[in-house]
């Protein structure tokens, strides 16, 4: 599981941008969002943590990784 720090998610919209990208990206990751902790957590299934970075950098956010994935 991956985890990234997103402060500039601030609401809905974002957690729902957010989600679509990565989805974009890798149709089968397992996308967990926490709006209260401004973090995104990442099961992927077929991308590789810079292509799910560059989806929510696309989209408009500035993540940082926090943990990575076993």
């Amino acid at each position: 599981m991956l985890t990234f720090e997103v402060k500039d998610m601030t609401c809905g919209h974002c957690v729902s941008a957010i989600t679509k990208a990565l989805k974009a990206v890798d149709a089968d990751a397992q996308v967990q969002v926490n709006l209260a902790e401004k973090e995104v957590h990442i099961e992927p299934a077929h991308a590789d943590v810079t292509s799910l970075v560059a989806a929510m950098q696309e989209a408009g956010y500035t993540p940082v990784q926090t943990h990575l994935g076993a």
